[in-house]
């Protein structure tokens, strides 16, 4: 054991003669399980847009605005969370943020299910916004205290099959779920079933290795030594205040190359979300069984590209390659999709674009990980992922805009194609700086 990592007594004990724990991998598992339900909540109102007794009871049928604005008013709330609200998991750890926001998202959920108006809908999604914006720092943080730097690529990969396994799951179950039920009772449902995250943090998500019970000294050694080279990097600024730790990431340009890949990767990337049910519904003209199972395939479409990246990401290092051929992918398959004529080869073009925001996701994150310090973590991709979310905010309703306008989705989905586009462009100065 090297000299310059001291073991905690507690954890002595366990030294001789016993295989390293395994917990990191478990909490990377339960920030899995975290994403998930935080996308389904999300993205329970895509499904609803192509349902015509929500949009009945709402008001809002034959409005693409007011549809899009659904989505943006949780992106809006999310976005200045993710500022606002982020620095807390650098004051009071990641597992005491994340134990305030799950019953923020729970009672949001249910203000949803209770809705009699859009203004009443539009509060439900502002609070959701609120409280899942300060999931993702967190998020960030738990992976960077937990994971050396040559493993968070695989890392990064398996707790965002949260953002495609959400949603694939969520397609056919909460078509089924509103068919069977209403739409009202979708939003129930999955207030109660916030308590899985939240007990699961609870009880097994410790902020670091030595605070966890979990863990072994075995365990401890690998990932200490593995962040050792690190934390050298940035004994600065254990004497900095958190105002002057912050200079660290704002002063440097590749920080603000990142930030801006992921505004313009992030308004493709939602505004399919939003429009992907309503558009093979109302455009292509599949069924609503039908509408339900495709919607499902570019998500898991999106997790095989989140596989492929962490993967050889890792093993390359070159993750900024992979935000460049990703974006790429995913404004090539969203014109496609618009362009073909068959509805199954357009579905199909659609799984290719999320396929490539699978190709982009875990390189966006574990770049970030690498230039923000720890210390300012938190802030650093709150900042990022705020400023993100507002490309994110504006797509919805500008898609929604366009399409009421052109009678047609073309526009919208062009507008998306561009900023796929952008987003590629700005990942080459990432791969010029050799990310």
């Amino acid at each position: 054991m090297s000299n310059n990592i001291n073991v905690p007594k507690d954890k002595l004990s366990n030294m001789d003669g016993a295989s390293p724990t395994k917990q990191r991998a478990r909490l990377v598992v339960i920030l899995f399980v975290i994403l998930l339900f935080s996308y389904v909540d999300r993205i329970n109102i895509s499904i609803l847009l192509a349902d015509n007794a929500f949009l009945t009871d709402l008001g809002i049928k034959g409005d693409p605005v007011a549809m899009g604005m659904l989505m943006t008013a949780f992106m809006i709330a999310y976005a200045a969370s993710n500022i606002l609200f982020s620095p807390m998991s650098d004051y009071f750890g990641p597992r005491k943020a994340l134990l305030i926001a799950f019953p923020i998202w729970a009672v949001s959920m249910s203000i949803g299910g209770l809705a009699t108006g859009l203004s009443m809908m539009l509060m439900a999604r502002v609070l959701l916004g609120v409280g899942e914006g300060m999931h993702y720092p967190v998020q960030m943080k738990y992976v960077k205290n937990w994971f050396p730097p040559i493993e968070r690529g695989k890392a990064n990969s398996v707790w965002q099959f949260g953002l495609f396994i959400g949603p694939a799951l969520a397609m056919p179950i909460l078509t089924w779920l509103i068919g069977s039920f209403g739409w009202r009772g979708s939003f129930f449902v999955l207030a109660a079933l916030t308590v899985i995250p939240f007990m699961l943090v609870w009880r097994y998500a410790a902020d670091t290795p030595r605070d966890s019970r979990y863990v072994n000294a075995g365990e401890l050694e690998h990932i200490e030594a593995g962040l050792r080279v690190e934390r050298e990097r940035e004994m600065a600024l254990e004497k900095a205040s958190f105002a002057e730790s912050l200079k660290f990431f704002i002063y440097n340009y590749r920080y603000w190359i990142m930030v801006f890949c992921f505004m313009f990767n992030a308004a493709s990337m939602f505004g399919i979300y939003t429009w992907l049910p309503s558009y093979l519904k109302a455009a292509r003209g599949f069924s609503w069984a039908a509408m339900g199972a495709l919607s499902s395939l570019p998500y898991v479409a999106g997790a095989v590209g989140l596989i492929i990246c962490g993967y050889l990401g890792d093993k390359t290092g070159k993750r900024a390659v992979f935000c460049v051929i990703g974006n790429a992918t995913m404004a090539l398959g969203i014109y496609m999709a618009a362009m073909v004529e068959n509805n199954m080869a357009s579905a199909f073009c659609l799984a290719l674009a999320i396929f490539g925001a699978g190709l982009t996701l875990p390189s966006i994150w574990s770049i970030s990980q690498n230039i923000v310090p720890t210390k300012a973590l938190g802030a650093g991709v709150g900042l990022m992922n705020g400023i993100g979310s507002i490309g994110g905010a504006l797509s919805p309703v500008i898609v929604g805009y366009i399409i009421k306008t052109s009678g047609s989705y073309v526009g919208g989905l062009m507008c998306l194609v561009a900023c796929a586009a952008m987003a590629s462009v700005l990942a080459l100065g990432l791969v010029k700086e050799k990310f």
